[in-house]
């Protein structure tokens, strides 16, 4: 009787990579402080290990996503777009992948599932991003700059207790991708809670 071979496969290296979204304003100024300082976040997470998801639109989306692409270690699929239409191709042209969701500013709540979330100025609908990741118990980052970001940068959303082992839980400020990505590396281990769905009083009486 012949003695099984064994055979040692090599192991796969783990690819998944935590997804962080970049939000902000629909459109920006190209060559404005905004535009750059999305550009060098894109660029940075790429640089640090990191995908990018956006809203795949124009504005900070689209400048996020120029950024990974000017990467040394950008690798083809490191772009994601969530985009509120039903057309692919509505996407900015450095989208890898283009999720079309048919959901309008519904796809916010879509985009605040990333694993972190880094605010760049913005309006109401980066707000309502900003409240849905709080809810989500993601870690955010926001840049202190025009728009939502700065307003909510060092602040928390609300009084809820998200994390009872972070007493200073709260929007991260940033001044530079680079603080961004500091915030990241250091806290996005801490972040790992998952959201539950809201219970009703059947449920809470169980």
């Amino acid at each position: 009787m012949r003695t099984p071979v064994k055979i040692h496969l090599p192991k796969k290296e783990n690819q998944l990579r935590p997804l962080i979204a970049v939000i902000g304003d629909a459109k920006v100024e190209k060559g404005s402080r905004k535009d750059l300082l999305a550009e060098a976040v894109g660029r940075e997470l790429i640089n640090c290990g990191y995908r990018v998801l956006t809203g795949g639109m124009g504005g900070v989306m689209e400048s996020t996503c120029r950024g990974a692409k000017l990467s040394n270690k950008y690798q083809p699929g490191d772009t994601v777009g969530i985009l509120p239409g039903h057309d692919a191709s509505e996407a900015n042209q450095f989208v890898d992948i283009s999720i079309p969701t048919g959901l309008d500013n519904v796809r916010n709540s879509v985009v605040a599932h990333a694993n972190a979330i880094i605010a760049i100025g913005g309006g109401a609908g980066t707000m309502s991003e900003i409240c849905l990741a709080w809810i989500y118990k993601r870690l955010i980052i926001g840049l202190r700059i025009e728009g939502w970001s700065l307003r909510m940068a060092d602040t928390p959303v609300d009084n809820r207790i998200r994390y009872r082992d972070i007493n200073d839980d709260r929007v991260y400020g940033a001044n530079s991708a680079e603080e961004a990505v500091f915030w990241l590396k250091e806290l996005l281990p801490l972040y790992q809670r998952q959201h539950r769905a809201i219970q009703g009083k059947s449920a809470s009486a169980t």
